[in-house]
């Protein structure tokens, strides 16, 4: 099987989608199809690709709102009666293949009534040669877990008190519903992948690898497979290479099955992440000169370099010799239930990667590989793939030849769907394997699995020779959590309820997740959970969404409320009492506040930190989760604060104590950026003060500016040697250089009180469908939110200097009827403004 070929002439490939049924058993109560009816199977109708859960979900048996369901508790059985025609003619030479593309998890396959295969890997595809009748039934088994993980085993050397059942290391499954301190309780059971009908003709490629590297100026592109004739006698082999209209072309060197070769393109256009230069992307294919000229499809690729740099202990990423500061958040399947989403899902939820301003996306050894879809998505974006192999803080059986051998062969084909991809930076061996085992008590010397030290190391530098290979992602230090050294799973600021100093005090180099709170969601959001719009945060439909640690005496939200608690100097539980509304508000603007700060940090001229991945992009489930996203898609406040603090092209105040405030610019672009710092000082919304400066920020460059600078004297901005009273009480930093890049700042703490600050709004439609809505101020607006359903802003959680007005884009959202009424409101105003569409 190989991911890179997406289509070849003259092939029939027949998805086996459609017409299926599925029924849950007892464990053992039938042991082959023809036991079926003796045990009294209940068939539901289903589709495949599906899982045990999705089947019931799309019949209105079951959802994430009723009751939990073991679904590994039962068999599942699944079957499909189909024609022989349904895989097209069939003409001399053609080979015929049923492809499983992943079923979970241990599972035994019938066709027509003979066993074809037993499989124990649901990350592994597998293909066999089979001959139809002119009438087939198709049934798969999918055995119980739950009766599996019964059977007497070695016990773990360390506890992963995340997982329920620390046995499930043994079985090669995603953990996502299997962790009930975060997951949503829909274990996958079933053919979760597609399962189709190969009719090869006139020719079969197999164990395809391709490499693409940069040779100074020039991109290469080697090719190595196995291609067979069935029929058609190919004479000539060429693999083309292509780009607007201009193709680069040579011969593939033949020696029996083997086919080699490279092709050479000068003056290449190179890859970038989207927010360094453009993700270019070439096509690749061969054409095969024969009976009837064939074409095998390829699909897209891209040339750039990536390299670790790992002296002095840290890590960073250079992509073309360009250090990269990575930053994003850890992905999440779109649907937990089916574990894979629509192609229009997709294409919008990097949309929104790209929107703010994130360079990277982590696949954790908790989820499952990806879809080529997926893949494809990255490289057109210029998102960087930072790719775990599914392996997750469990003490691996790596002594056990069988349980070796489909790890090696799962990592081989995952592996070699990657290769010639532009947006994988790294292959990360597992999750927090080393630091789950040091955390536990482990002995040293079982920190460093051989596993993932030498076994997928040797297969990555095989397969990808190309992209720097890491054992684990919390790995590097005298112990592997060590933020100082490596790479991190960093919580100081977070779950740790470390100061916000932290983040620079701790010294971080690379943090592969971070920043984790309960991030409450939008109020369309909230109408989704259980209980609807009414529920609240102390309800235990809400405390069955907000993540926690398995065992632990606290949880996310306790996080969230301990920085509400820092940030507005207030008792976030007395606010929640008296005014619940207020509460969520003032927990939305803490959790977005505490990560464009802590970004800010790490992107400023000085840090140690090269990146940091936010865990997690999306939500699983309706609820306040880690993602910065609701699981319907819907933004949150941290969200908007990312994308504020994530741009390409971005500003940041610190308080330096003694050597005042300081302004770090960071520009991404490829271009230098030669504009003025303005420095506005208000004191309660009156000016008091305003300076001016050039500014030059070099390409792919960072300074930071003192803020007095622009003055001609002496100024206590941060009120750091209290001679009198404070100076000023929000300091707005503003670079213009073309479009305006604003930091706004606070050296008195976040305003915690409400007062009339003039806030207003006018709408004007567009019409496009979509409205753009003006907001005014007379004070200062702190974190300007706009609410109008059937609508979704460009830019919300805003702050407006007094006096000012700003433009916002509202975007038609077609899923929800347009509201002709909606509001403006702002974390400090005491009322909020009415929008009133026109008629």
């Amino acid at each position: 099987m190989s991911g890179r070929v997406r289509a070849i002439s003259g092939h029939v490939d027949t998805a086996l989608g459609a017409g299926w049924q599925v029924a849950p058993l007892p464990p053992g109560a039938a042991e082959d199809p023809a036991g079926l009816d003796r045990a009294g199977a209940s068939w539901l109708e289903a589709t495949v690709p599906s899982t045990a859960a999705a089947a019931l979900r799309a019949r209105g048996a079951w959802s994430l709102e009723h009751p939990p369901r073991r679904f590994d508790a039962e068999d599942w059985w699944w079957r499909l009666a189909f024609p022989a025609s349904v895989a097209g003619e069939a003409e001399a030479g053609d080979e015929l293949a049923l492809c499983l593309e992943g079923v979970a998890t241990v599972a035994d396959v019938w066709l027509n009534g003979a066993k074809v295969a037993s499989l124990e890997n649901m990350f592994l595809a597998h293909e066999v040669p089979v001959t139809l009748a002119r009438d087939n039934e198709l049934v798969i088994r999918c055995r119980s877990l739950d009766a599996l993980l019964q059977a007497r085993r070695p016990r773990p050397r360390w506890r992963a008190p995340m997982i329920e059942n620390a046995q499930l290391r043994w079985f090669r499954t995603t953990l996502l519903g299997r962790t009930p301190g975060w997951s949503p309780p829909a274990a996958a059971v079933g053919p979760w992948r597609p399962i189709r009908l190969a009719r090869r003709r006139g020719v079969a490629i197999e164990d395809v690898h391709l490499r693409a590297s940069v040779e100074g100026e020039a991109g290469v592109l080697e090719l190595r497979a196995r291609l067979r004739d069935l029929g058609a006698g190919v004479t000539r082999a060429t693999l083309v290479v292509a780009r607007d209209g201009r193709e680069h072309r040579a011969d593939l060197a033949r020696e029996g099955e083997l086919v080699v070769g490279r092709v050479v393109v000068p003056e290449v256009a190179r890859w970038w992440p989207h927010t360094h230069g453009e993700p270019a992307l070439y096509t690749a294919r061969i054409e095969l000169v024969a009976a009837h000229p064939i074409t095998i499809d390829l699909g897209q690729v891209g040339f750039r370099t990536v390299t670790a740099v790992t002296e002095d202990g840290g890590f960073a990423l250079d992509v073309n010799g360009a250090r990269i500061f990575c930053r994003g958040a850890c992905w999440t399947p779109l649907d937990p239930v089916t574990l894979t989403g629509e192609d229009a899902a997709v294409d919008a939820a990097f949309a929104s990667v790209v929107s703010a301003g994130m360079n990277m996306l982590r696949v954790g050894g908790t989820m499952v590989y990806e879809t080529d879809r997926f893949l494809d998505a990255a490289d057109a974006s210029g998102v960087l793939l930072w790719q775990d192999l599914m392996f997750a803080n469990m003490d691996y059986p790596e002594d056990d030849a069988g349980f070796v051998a489909s790890v090696t062969a799962e990592v081989r084909q995952a592996l070699a769907r990657l290769e010639a991809r532009p947006s994988l930076a790294v292959v990360c061996g597992n999750s927090e394997g080393e630091q789950q085992a040091a955390m536990f008590g482990a002995g040293r010397d079982r920190w460093n699995p051989r596993l993932f030290h030498e076994t997928f190391a040797a297969i990555a530098r095989e397969l990808l020779p190309g992209v720097p290979y890491w054992p684990s992602s919390a790995h590097g230090g005298a112990f592997p959590h060590q933020a100082d050294r490596g790479t991190t799973s960093y919580y100081g600021v977070g779950a740790y309820l470390r100061p916000l100093d932290d983040a620079r005090r701790a010294a971080v180099r690379f943090a592969t997740e971070c920043l984790a709170f309960a991030n409450v969601p939008s109020p369309r959001t909230i109408e989704r959970m259980p209980g609807g719009a009414s529920i609240k945060v102390h309800h235990p439909a809400w405390k069955a969404r907000t993540p926690r640690d398995l065992g632990a005496g606290w949880d996310f939200d306790d996080v969230r409320d301990h920085y509400v608690a820092r940030l507005f100097g207030i008792d976030p539980v007395t606010v929640r009492y008296a005014d619940h509304d207020r509460y969520l508000t003032l927990g939305r603007v803490a959790v977005g506040e505490v990560m464009a700060r802590t970004f800010g940090e790490w992107r400023r001229a000085g840090s140690t930190c090269a990146g940091g991945l936010v865990w997690f992009l999306r939500d699983l489930w309706p609820g306040a989760g880690w993602g910065v996203i609701g699981s319907d898609g819907r933004p949150k406040s941290a969200y908007h604060y990312l994308r504020r603090a994530l741009a390409p092209v971005a500003l940041h105040v610190s308080d330096e104590g003694n050597n005042g405030l300081v302004v770090h610019a960071v520009n991404d672009r490829a271009a230098p950026i030669e504009g003025e710092l303005e420095i506005a000082l208000f004191r309660h919304d009156v000016s008091v003060g305003r300076g001016r400066v050039a500014l030059a920020v070099p390409a792919r460059g960072r300074v930071a500016v003192p803020a007095l600078d622009a003055f001609e004297g002496f100024l206590d901005l941060n009120h750091a040697y209290r001679f009198g009273p404070p100076a000023c009480d929000l300091v707005i930093a503003t670079l213009h250089a073309g479009a305006s890049t604003e930091a706004f700042f606070f050296p008195l703490g976040l305003p915690s009180g409400q007062a009339d600050i003039g806030l207003s709004a006018s709408v004007a439609p567009r019409g496009d469908g979509d409205l753009d809505v003006t907001v005014t101020t007379r004070g200062h607006a702190h974190a300007v939110v706009i609410h109008l359903d059937g609508f979704v802003p460009d830019d919300d959680w805003f702050h407006l200097a007094p006096g000012v007005s700003r433009t916002i884009r509202l975007r038609r959202d077609p899923s929800v009827a347009p509201a002709r009424r909606g509001t403006v409101t702002a974390a400090n105003a005491f009322s909020s403004s009415t929008l009133q569409v026109p008629a």
